[in-house]
């Protein structure tokens, strides 16, 4: 299956909709499609025209419902070490650390793997219909493309704790109330929504985004603050900057370049 089948892309001016493209398989995860998603990440990186992208998922049903279990049943221990550190690398870790903002649109089941692709977002929105989990317990698993650690982070360790022991599935508004999303809305206003968020965020400087990203995913560590710091002062050495001070104090809408 080519890369273009398995992920789909539609430009809105500055802002790219990815839509993972495997409804007969409620857009399950799989090898190939890992690895098609991370390489897209990697290359957007490196397209100024791209300032955000909304990732999403086709068909009404599932944003992602799943990993693919049948690629991993038969695995052992080193395998199975494989599958999670592989998969964190290419993709989960890429997003979270993309320089330029994901958006994810939840549009119904986003189930193991898929609440993980979308908590390595930096923002996620999800239709009234969106169901949520992270059931790898059940399976004799537990979650392994960074949930154990994003859950924690977004909605505090007691719930995660919850949600991965119980394997319980959450509705669309407690995932809102947890902290889990930051909107809910009608699954035909799902897109929509997504590309507003998406335009807001694209209109801020490219260079303070990706200072923001990298602060804030180093926070709760030891050096998180001395990050801030760090990437604080080199803002000031860009042209961003300039812009966006010479904007304010013009009164007029700063016009930020590229990366």
């Amino acid at each position: 299956m080519s890369e273009t089948t398995l992920v789909t892309e539609v430009l809105h001016g500055h802002i790219a909709c990815w839509t993972l493209n495997r409804p007969q398989q409620l857009n399950a995860l799989n090898g190939a499609l890992i690895d098609a998603l991370g390489k897209m990440v990697d290359d957007v990186q490196q397209r100024d025209e791209v300032r955000c992208v909304v990732l999403t998922g086709s068909g009404e049903k599932a944003f992602v419902a799943g990993a693919d279990i049948k690629e991993f049943a038969d695995f052992n221990s080193a395998e199975g070490r494989e599958l999670a550190e592989r998969g964190q690398r290419t993709l989960f870790d890429a997003i979270a650390l993309s320089a330029k903002p994901f958006v994810a649109a939840i549009g119904g089941f986003a189930l193991g793997g898929g609440l993980e692709l979308a908590l390595s977002c930096h923002v996620r929105l999800a239709s009234t219909n969106a169901r949520m989990g992270l059931p790898e317990v059940t399976l004799g698993l537990i979650p392994g493309y960074g949930g154990t650690q994003r859950l924690s982070r977004i909605i505090g360790r007691g719930r995660a704790m919850e949600m991965i022991l119980s394997a319980k599935m959450i509705k669309a508004e407690e995932a809102l109330t947890n902290g889990l999303v930051s909107k809910v809305v009608e699954r035909e206003s799902l897109m929509d929504e997504a590309l507003k968020m998406a335009g807001g965020l694209a209109a801020n400087s490219p260079k303070a985004l990706q200072a923001a990203i990298r602060a804030v995913q180093a926070s709760g560590t030891p050096e998180g603050y001395e990050v801030e710091i760090d990437q604080f002062g080199r803002c000031f050495d860009n042209e961003d900057f300039k812009e966006g001070v010479a904007a304010f104090l013009e009164k007029r809408k700063p016009e930020f370049p590229g990366r």
